[in-house]
C-alpha cells in the first residue's frame, strides 16, 4: 500500500491535476498527455513518474507505447481515507456544538435562578 500522504502530496500540483483529468477519460501515452498540455514532454513523464511512484496511475505497456491510466483502488484507498477524516471532523464538531449548547443551556439556568423576581414592586 501506498503512503496516502505521498498521494495528496502528488495531487497538490495543478499540472498533475491536469494530468489525471486527461488521463482519467481514457489511457494515454506520454505523448498524447504532452500533445493537450502547455508543458514539454519530458515535464509530463516526470509528473507521471510522481504520480505512479504514489501509486495513483497505472502504466501499460503495448508494443513500444506505454499507457498511463488511473488506478481506481488508490483512488478508492485515498477516498476512504478523505471519508473517515471528515467523519472525524464532523463527530468532533457535533460533540463540541453539543458541549457548548448543554454549557449554555447551565449558564442561562444558573442566571434565571439567581435574578430577582419581575414583578410589580410595592
Amino acid at each position: 500500500m501506498v503512503d496516502r500522504w505521498e498521494m495528496l502530496g502528488a495531487l497538490s500540483d495543478p499540472t498533475r491535476q491536469a494530468v489525471l483529468t486527461l488521463i482519467r477519460r481514457r489511457p494515454s501515452t506520454v505523448g498524447e498527455i504532452a500533445s493537450r498540455m502547455p508543458v514539454s514532454r519530458p515535464a509530463v513523464s516526470q509528473h507521471l513518474q510522481v504520480l505512479k511512484s504514489a501509486g495513483l496511475v497505472e502504466e501499460e505497456r503495448r508494443g513500444t507505447r506505454h499507457y498511463f491510466r488511473l488506478n481506481p483502488k488508490s483512488f478508492a484507498e485515498l477516498r476512504a481515507h478523505i471519508d473517515s477524516m471528515w467523519r472525524d471532523a464532523l463527530t468532533a464538531f457535533s460533540e463540541f456544538a453539543n458541549k457548548e449548547a448543554t454549557d449554555h443551556g447551565k449558564r442561562n439556568a444558573r442566571t434565571r435562578s439567581t435574578e430577582r423576581p419581575r414583578g410589580r414592586s410595592r
